[in-house]
């Protein structure tokens, strides 16, 4: 699933699914017809969300290194997939927990440190734009956006003394 999200992306949208069909039916796969077709089909809805559609349009990115400092802490990591309009910044890291979590609630703390530090680094990048981030997760193909005050409230845990 992973690297469906990966390459999907670069291709015109009506060549996405012959091409992700091709790649799940490659000897050593070992997906039934349905178990492809699912697969497929939870894949193109995440990369049509409308909220983050934008991140696998053409001019998206994949697997973007981010580095910076963010006060006392330096930050180094790859965020999954990244795109800059002219208003926002999004970002997307995809996660294999199994299960996946429901809820934000859910979510490991680990993580939403992680993207709130990446976010801060993008925000000094990007001040005159907005920077939202979200998970995919792999196993249920959900795009879950973080809210932003959730990531502010990470990043404060984090900076302070």
């Amino acid at each position: 699933m992973h690297r469906l999200l990966q390459a999907l992306p670069e291709l015109p949208p009506e060549r996405r699914r012959e091409a992700a069909l091709r790649y799940l039916q490659r000897p050593k796969r070992n997906f039934d017809d349905a178990e492809c077709e699912a697969m497929i089909s939870r894949v193109l809805a995440v990369l049509t969300e409308p909220r983050f559609a934008p991140l696998f349009s053409p001019g998206s990115r994949a697997e973007i290194a981010i580095v910076g400092r963010v006060g006392r802490h330096a930050v180094s990591g790859q965020v999954d997939r990244l795109v800059v309009t002219g208003k926002a910044v999004l970002i997307a890291d995809y996660k294999t927990n199994r299960p996946a979590p429901r809820s934000l609630s859910e979510v490991p703390d680990a993580y939403i440190r992680q993207l709130a530090l990446y976010c801060a680094v993008l925000v000094q990048l990007y001040p005159d734009r907005a920077v939202q981030a979200a998970l995919v997760w792999t196993e249920t193909m959900e795009l879950m956006e973080i809210p932003g005050a959730r990531l502010d409230a990470a990043l404060a845990d984090l900076t302070s003394p």
